[in-house]
């Protein structure tokens, strides 16, 4: 794996980088299908036959499925289902999104890890995922839980716009993620504003955004997304068990998160290519119609107090058109939709 402006924290992580090249350059040739041996690993690599050996004893422990076959050598099986740089990598159609990936097993929130990385200087398209997060975040400082089952890493944008654009970001990203699930399953989600992920009348995703900028100038944007992809029911805690759900639970099956998360950053670059080129308009057509919000009575809590009316659009920076009983419209920039059903 490439570490070119990737700016590790410390040595400890400079090593774990190290470790992941050399596994993924040795899960690259075994994915060619014919058995090798360690010798011949070893030669290609770069490495001491005992190294390889190591290695391959620890991509076991991570879940591979590696067999060795006397006087042949190590043969590939399979690989586990777990959001790993070498897996995601594998067969990724993207040109910047996931060059660079940071991974662990379970952290804090890998927006930290993301801020953290793009105040150090991390490229474009660097991502911070994790299995789970101990302290996942949500809008408004919430916390967002975070079982084993979902897929939750955050990226690192680097995009030449204005600071108030930055509201259309996380709208382009709940496109993609609407699209991956649509392509990936036989499920339609629904996108709320701002940034909710909707399947089948109950909460499966949200999407987080963070950025660091001055008056005229955006230095980074980091986009968090969490979906509940394979998480059991009875995972969910009891406050939002009535409200959330899994695209297993919704779908009634196993999803491979793997092959979905390579689906939302293939389908991201996409929507971020034609962003850069051609600006928000065709994207927030595309929002409004995977919308569940537009033309819904809602009733929208901020910190100074509460709305009622109905959203009629999004404007070209993204921000939620609300007409108020009285008829007069009310441009909304932040806050929480709640939809109401009519009398």
């Amino acid at each position: 794996m490439s570490t070119e402006g990737l700016v590790v924290v410390d040595k400890q992580q400079c090593v774990q980088l190290y470790y992941r090249m050399v596994k993924g350059k040795i899960l690259n040739r075994l994915r060619q299908g014919s058995p090798v041996s360690g010798e011949e690993l070893g030669r290609t690599i770069g490495i001491s036959r005992t190294a390889v050996w190591k290695h391959i004893n620890e991509l076991r422990r991570e879940g591979y499925q590696i067999d060795s076959v006397p006087s042949k050598g190590y043969y590939f099986i399979s690989a586990p289902d777990n959001l790993l740089p070498e897996e995601i990598k594998a067969g990724l159609n993207t040109r910047v999104l996931g060059t660079e990936i940071v991974y662990h097993r379970e952290v804090t929130s890998t927006q930290s890890i993301a801020k953290l990385l793009a105040a150090q200087g991390a490229t474009e398209g660097t991502i911070a995922v994790a299995e789970t997060q101990s302290g996942g975040r949500g809008r408004i400082a919430r916390e967002w839980a975070s079982p084993v089952g979902g897929i939750y890493f955050s990226i690192i944008l680097r995009p030449d716009i204005k600071p108030a654009e930055a509201l259309q970001l996380p709208l382009i990203a709940g496109i993609a993620v609407a699209r991956a699930i649509e392509k990936f399953s036989k499920l339609k989600p629904k996108l709320k504003w701002p940034n909710d992920i909707i399947v089948n009348d109950r909460k499966a995703g949200g999407i987080l955004t963070e950025m660091s900028a001055e008056v005229d100038r955006l230095e980074w944007v980091i986009i968090g997304i969490g979906l509940n992809v394979n998480t059991p029911q009875e995972s969910f805690p009891l406050e939002i068990e009535g409200t959330a759900t899994s695209l297993k639970e919704a779908g009634g099956k196993y999803i491979p998160r793997v092959r979905l998360i390579q689906h939302i950053l293939t389908e991201l670059e996409a929507l971020y290519d034609d962003f850069r080129e051609s600006g928000f308009e065709p994207l927030r057509e595309q929002w409004k119609r995977l919308s569940n919000t537009i033309g819904a009575e809602v009733t929208i809590s901020s910190a100074t107090g509460q709305l009622a009316g109905r959203a009629v659009d999004i404007d070209l920076d993204g921000a939620l058109i609300l007409q108020k009983e009285d008829g007069a419209q009310k441009r909304i920039i932040a806050g929480d939709v709640s939809l109401r059903k009519s009398a």
